[in-house]
C-alpha cells in the first residue's frame, strides 16, 4: 500500500506558512512537467531529452535534495529549477511558479540565489571582510553590520572572522568552513530561495554533516527555500533533509518526505535494509552504468520510473502542486526582496575589494613588480651608460624598442589575474550583484596606480643606467610613454579574456597580438619600406608604434651625437661640419616627425578606450 506524503499534508502545510511568511511572502515554490532537452542540429533529429516530464514543490522552511547516480541530471534540473541557463544547446520547457503564479527569470533572480559547487571566494580577504564586501555589494548602508554578525553567528564562524580565507601560499580556513562561508555570502542579501550544487561535493562525513545542519537551522529561521543538489551523503547528513526529489535516467523515481522513502521502497519491493546507508542503497538501485547485464538493469530502472508514475505518491504530488498553482492568494511582492547597492557604492567596494586583494596576494602584482624590476636590471646593465656618439645610436634605438615591446608583451602576467577576478564576476553577476559596467571600471581604476608605479620604478633603474637624455623633462616623457604602453597592453588583455575566458587560448592569443604589433610597429620593418597591406590595416592601429615614435622623439630630437675620430658621420645633418649628428636625421630615417606627441597620446588613449569598451561589450553579452 503507497504511503501518501504528497497530498493534504503539503497543502495544509503551506497554509501554515502563509500565516507566518516574510515580508516578500515566498511561500511555496512548484516546477510542473519541466523538461530539459539537448537541441538538435538539424529538424529532422527528435531532440535528446535530460530532463523529462519532473515535477514537485517546495515550502519556505523546507531543505530539499536532489539526489541520483553520476549522470541522471541532478544539476540539469537544479540549473533549470534556478531559471539558469547553463548551455545554450539545452532547452527547458515547463511551469515554475512562486505562491501560485508564474514568475520571470528577472523576479525570480530578485528572490533567489544560487551557490555554485566550486567556491568563488577569494582568498586574501578574511572572513568577516568576505560578508562585509558581500553586504556592500548588495544592501544600503544601515543594516548591513548587524546582517553580518548575524551570518557569522548562524553558521559557527565567530572564531574565524578574523582569518584569512586562505590562497595557496597562505593557509585559510577548512574546506567545510569555506563551504559554510560560501553559502553566509550569499545569504547576506536576503534570498527567498536557496540553490546549492552538491554543497557537501570534497568534504568528508563530519564536514558535510556540519553544512547541512546549520543549513537547515538558517532555512527554519528564515523561512527559506533551499534545494539543494547532492550526490552521496551520509546517513546523518541524509536524514538532516526535509524532502527527497530522486532522479535516475532524468526521469523522478521518488519524490516525497525523507522519513517516508523507507515506506515506500517497500511498498515497491525494494525495502532499504537496516544499518544500510539509505542513499547508497537508492543510487545503487537508480544506477545502470555498473551493471553486469545492460538490458536486465536497464529494464529494472524502466520498472522503477513506472511504478512512480502509477503510485499514490505521483498522483497525490500532481493533485498537491495543481492545488497550490491554482491558489493565487497570497501574489509574489518584490517590495522586500534582495537590496541593492548604488552603483557608486558597488563601485567603490568593488575598489576597495581589489586593492585589499592586490597587497595581500603575491601573485596579483608582486610577481609582477619582481619581474618587471628584473627585467630594468637586465636593460639597464646590458645597454649599460651608452655614450654619446653615433655608435651608440643603434643600441639606443634597440634599448627603446626592448623597454616599449617587451614591457607591452609581459602584460601576459596579467591574464591569470583577471580570469581569476572576472571568474568571480561571472558568479556574483549570477546571482544579480552587479552587472559589467561596473566590473570593468573597478577593474580599469585599480590598475592605474599600480601600472604607473610600475613604469616609475623601471624607468628609474633602466632610464639612467642606459644614459638616455638626462633631464627631467625627458625622464617624465619616458615615463608617460610607458604608463601608456602598460596600459594598453593590459586592456589587450582584458579584450582577449573576455572574448576566450581560458587560460591557454587567452596567453597564446594576447602573445601572438603582441608578436605582430612589435612586427609592424616601425623598428624591425621602417614604416617607408613595410609592405601596404601590413601598413595601412594594423601599424596605424598599433599602440606600439605610437609609443616607439613618442620614445624615439623624446631621445633623439633634442640630442647631438659626436661622429667620432676621422668624422665620418653615419647620418649627414646640419651639424656634419662641427663632426656631430643632430638626432633629428635619425628620425629622418624612419620617417618619424617631432611636434605629434598629442596626437599620438591621443590615438594611444582612443585604441586604450576602445580595447576596454570591447572588452565590457564581451563581458556584457556573454553569460559565462
Amino acid at each position: 500500500m503507497d504511503s501518501t506524503p504528497n497530498g493534504d499534508g503539503d497543502v495544509e502545510k503551506y497554509a501554515g506558512v502563509k500565516e507566518r511568511s516574510n515580508s516578500v511572502g515566498v511561500d511555496c515554490f512548484t516546477w510542473k512537467d519541466v523538461e530539459v532537452f539537448q537541441k538538435s542540429l538539424t529538424r529532422h533529429v527528435k531532440p535528446t531529452p535530460i530532463i523529462s516530464g519532473v515535477q514537485g514543490l517546495a515550502l519556505a522552511g523546507e531543505v530539499m535534495a536532489i539526489m541520483g547516480p553520476s549522470g541522471s541530471g541532478k544539476t540539469t534540473l537544479l540549473n533549470a529549477l534556478a531559471h539558469r541557463q547553463a548551455s545554450s544547446k539545452l532547452a527547458m520547457i515547463g511551469t515554475l511558479s512562486v505562491n501560485g503564479s508564474p514568475i520571470s527569470t528577472k523576479a525570480f533572480q530578485a528572490i533567489s540565489s544560487y551557490v555554485e559547487q566550486e567556491d568563488s571566494l577569494i582568498g586574501s580577504l578574511t572572513v568577516r571582510e568576505t560578508l562585509d564586501f558581500a553586504a556592500r555589494l548588495s544592501l544600503p548602508s544601515h543594516d548591513r553590520r548587524q546582517r553580518v554578525e548575524e551570518l557569522l553567528a548562524s553558521f559557527g564562524l565567530r572564531d574565524q572572522a578574523n582569518t584569512l580565507v586562505g590562497t595557496p601560499i597562505r593557509k585559510g580556513i577548512s574546506e567545510g568552513q569555506k563551504r559554510r562561508l560560501s553559502i553566509a555570502s550569499l545569504l547576506i542579501t536576503g534570498p527567498k530561495i536557496l540553490f546549492l550544487d552538491e554543497p557537501t561535493s570534497g568534504l568528508d562525513s563530519t564536514a558535510s554533516f556540519e553544512v547541512i545542519k546549520y543549513l537547515k537551522k538558517v532555512a527554519r529561521q528564515h523561512q527559506l527555500i533551499v534545494i539543494a543538489s547532492i550526490h552521496q551523503p551520509s546517513t546523518s547528513t541524509f536524514d538532516l533533509f526535509d524532502k527527497l526529489l530522486l532522479l535516475s535516467a532524468g526521469h523522478t523515481a521518488y519524490f516525497g518526505p525523507v522519513a517516508s522513502t523507507r515506506t515506500y521502497m517497500e511498498a515497491r519491493g525494494s525495502p532499504i535494509p537496516l544499518y544500510i546507508n539509505p542513499a547508497e542503497f537508492l543510487l545503487e538501485l537508480t544506477s545502470s552504468d555498473f551493471a553486469e547485464d545492460n538490458h536486465e538493469a536497464s529494464t529494472s530502472i524502466d520498472r522503477i520510473h513506472a511504478d512512480w508514475k502509477n503510485s499514490a505518491n505521483a498522483r497525490d504530488l500532481t493533485s498537491s502542486v495543481l492545488s497550490l498553482s491554482e491558489d493565487d492568494s497570497k501574489p509574489l511582492h518584490l517590495a522586500g526582496a534582495k537590496s541593492h547597492a548604488s552603483f557608486t557604492a558597488v563601485v567603490v567596494a568593488l575598489l576597495h575589494r581589489s586593492f585589499i586583494k592586490s597587497y595581500r596576494d603575491v601573485v596579483a602584482y608582486g610577481i609582477r613588480f619582481a619581474m618587471y624590476i628584473g627585467l630594468a636590471i637586465m636593460m639597464g646593465t646590458v645597454w649599460l651608460r651608452l655614450p654619446e656618439t653615433q655608435s651608440s645610436i643603434g643600441p639606443f634605438t634597440n634599448a627603446i624598442f626592448f623597454g616599449s615591446a617587451f614591457m607591452s608583451f609581459m602584460a601576459v602576467a596579467y591574464v591569470p589575474a583577471f580570469l581569476e577576478d572576472r571568474a568571480t564576476f561571472i558568479k556574483e553577476r549570477a546571482n544579480g550583484l552587479y552587472g559589467a559596467t561596473a566590473f570593468m571600471i573597478s577593474n580599469f581604476l585599480i590598475g592605474l596606480p599600480y601600472l604607473f608605479l610600475i613604469s616609475l620604478i623601471f624607468s628609474i633603474i633602466a632610464y639612467w643606467l642606459n644614459n638616455f637624455r638626462p633631464s627631467a623633462s625627458a625622464f617624465f616623457t619616458w615615463v608617460m610613454w610607458l604608463f601608456l604602453d602598460l596600459l594598453a597592453g593590459e586592456s589587450l588583455v582584458v579584450l582577449m579574456s573576455s572574448l576566450f575566458p581560458n587560460f591557454v587560448i587567452a596567453l597564446a592569443l594576447t602573445a601572438f597580438a603582441n608578436g605582430l604589433w612589435m612586427s609592424v610597429g616601425g623598428f624591425l620593418v621602417s614604416p617607408k619600406v613595410l609592405n601596404v597591406f601590413w601598413r595601412y590595416v594594423f601599424h596605424y592601429i598599433d599602440y606600439q608604434s605610437y609609443v616607439f615614435q613618442g620614445m624615439m622623439v623624446n631621445e633623439f630630437a633634442h640630442r647631438t651625437y659626436s661622429c667620432g675620430e676621422g668624422c665620418h658621420c653615419m647620418y649627414q645633418t646640419e651639424l656634419a661640419s662641427q663632426c656631430r649628428i643632430d638626432g633629428k636625421g635619425v628620425l629622418a630615417q624612419y620617417g618619424y616627425r617631432t611636434g605629434k606627441n598629442g596626437e599620438w597620446v591621443g590615438i594611444l588613449i582612443a585604441i586604450i578606450v576602445v580595447y576596454r569598451l570591447l572588452g565590457w561589450l564581451v563581458t556584457h553579452l556573454r553569460s559565462t
